[in-house]
């Protein structure tokens, strides 16, 4: 199983050159069975990045391109009253399926945001009245533009805590540039990726990492890390228990694709800038300069020793 999804990072790493960091963040998001958020300038690969991942897992995928006039139910579906049973009839809306790719997430209203809520922290939607399951696996892979742009709205706390991970691919170096510039156009790549995995694998290598054993001082560790965003008068808010248990899964399968049943303090540290740097804040000080999300987890890493 770990063989098939080196192979699909392989695969991946054909298509976005020169990110392989950002492609194992992605994919060790996935096996801790989380929501993923790609953030960055407009240009630089990562609605690419969302469809090679989901075309090589062998994962059946739709598209959202969210936009300010996109209403709850093109996202989820919409009853209509069928004539001949006299009845309404619900048509599923393009959440229905295993990755949901919401392309430019945060041009869309808070109202059409939240309605990802339900769906990413119980698998299901409530439509009329009624509970409808997602199929297996279910996973949002989000690509968001950043907030200074024309036409963005931030998206709430609520939100971003139900990604597990948030990442940004940056531009690339010199030499993955030219193999850019030089090479086969990225989107015609994509068509003739073949899947590599299959849906029933991703599930097996979730179970997988499920049981990567996470000893009692590393929990000593996790705890402490979240105690110290609480109390220490850095952070406007401190990390949730969901923030902890998203740490610990992504440990989890860090340590998996690294061949390891067990994890260690630096699969915890290797995942918490991603984990971690879309749920801090610093407290606002007058006069003083704001510190980006992955400068606090800097800090964070260097006030908290491991035990």
């Amino acid at each position: 199983m770990l063989e098939k999804l080196r192979s699909c990072a392989a695969q991946i790493a054909g298509v976005i050159v020169g990110k392989d960091l950002q492609i194992r963040q992605s994919l060790t998001c996935l096996l801790a069975g989380g929501h993923l958020l790609i953030e960055d300038a407009p240009g630089v690969g990562k609605t690419t990045l969302a469809h090679a991942i989901a075309i090589s897992l062998g994962l059946p995928f739709r598209r959202i391109q969210f936009t300010s006039d996109l209403l709850p139910s093109d996202v989820i579906g919409v009853s209509v009253y069928d004539r001949t049973n006299g009845q309404f009839v619900f048509h599923p809306g393009p959440i229905f399926t295993e990755v949901l790719l919401a392309d430019e997430i945060n041009r869309a209203s808070p109202k059409t945001q939240s309605a990802l809520l339900e769906a990413m922290e119980e698998s299901q939607v409530s439509v009329d009245g009624l509970s409808r399951p997602l199929p297996q696996p279910f996973f949002v892979i989000a690509t968001q533009n950043p907030l200074h742009q024309v036409g963005t709205f931030p998206l709430p706390e609520s939100q971003l805590d139900r990604f597990l991970m948030c990442i940004s691919l940056g531009y690339p170096d010199r030499a993955s540039e030219r193999a850019l510039l030089a090479g086969e156009p990225r989107r015609d790549m994509l068509k003739h990726l073949p899947p590599v995995g299959r849906p029933a694998d991703l599930l097996a290598a979730q179970a997988e990492v499920k049981q990567v054993f996470c000893s009692n001082a590393l929990l000593d560790y996790v705890q402490a890390l979240l105690a110290h965003t609480r109390g220490s008068g850095k952070y406007a808010e401190g990390l949730s228990p969901r923030a902890g248990l998203s740490l610990l899964a992504a440990a989890r399968a860090w340590a998996w694709l690294d061949g390891r049943d067990h994890v260690i303090p630096e699969d915890i540290q290797n995942v918490l800038p991603a984990v971690a740097g879309h749920r801090l804040h610093a407290v606002q000080r007058e006069g003083g300069r704001a510190l980006h999300g992955r400068e606090l987890v800097s800090q964070l890493i260097q006030a908290v020793a491991v035990p």
